[in-house]
């Protein structure tokens, strides 16, 4: 009889663990698109994981962030972010393209606003969860290289935010495009915490 009460335990314990998996998996995913509809993103996808694609990969970013930075740094919203970028599409291809022939390479290259999938990425303490973002994409030839990307709006890309780490002016722009919530999961390594509360 003890035995069919323990099992009986263990059984009701894992479907409760399975249970709270499922709440946070739902959780996650929800704030992942509540970020994802406050932010665009920038994404240049090399052509290879050959050194001198890698180097022309991140002469490309240098070129397009800085001709962006008076572009779009004072865009109020994601939308207008939107809009400017798909008026400066074939600037930005252009401009892209200029900076592979002054390395002497010639292949394709292609800029345009997508939805893309992305890996969970770390910006220093700032943590984006892995999913479907809006960005602005530069593809190189094949595309098919290690890739690089920031965060356009809410301006990330503008900040110390190139070296890896988002400045607090960069916490505060986030902070106005996302919920308490969603900015909680950012700050806490892209994770969702499932909270309790207790009826007295």
């Amino acid at each position: 009889m003890w035995k069919k009460i323990i099992i009986n335990l263990l059984m009701a314990v894992l479907l409760g663990m399975c249970s709270l998996q499922g709440i946070a998996a739902a959780g996650q995913a929800s704030l992942q698109k509540g970020i994802a509809s406050g932010v665009i993103r920038f994404h240049v996808l090399a052509d290879s994981d050959a050194k001198e694609a890698q180097q022309v990969k991140l002469q490309v970013k240098d070129r397009i962030v800085s001709y962006l930075d008076p572009l779009l740094r004072d865009a109020d919203s994601a939308e207008e972010c939107r809009s400017r970028i798909r008026s400066h599409l074939r600037v930005i291809e252009e401009k892209s393209r200029q900076t592979l022939e002054e390395q002497g390479i010639s292949c394709a290259v292609s800029a345009g606003l997508k939805r893309a999938w992305f890996p969970e990425k770390t910006y220093g303490d700032c943590t984006f969860p892995a999913g479907f973002y809006e960005a602005l994409q530069i593809r190189i030839g094949s595309a098919s290289g290690r890739n690089w990307w920031c965060v356009l709006y809410p301006g990330l890309c503008f900040e110390n935010s190139l070296k890896g780490v988002v400045t607090d002016e960069g916490k505060e722009k986030l902070a106005r495009v996302l919920t308490e919530e969603e900015m909680a999961c950012v700050m806490d390594q892209g994770k969702v915490k499932i909270r309790f509360r207790w009826f007295s």
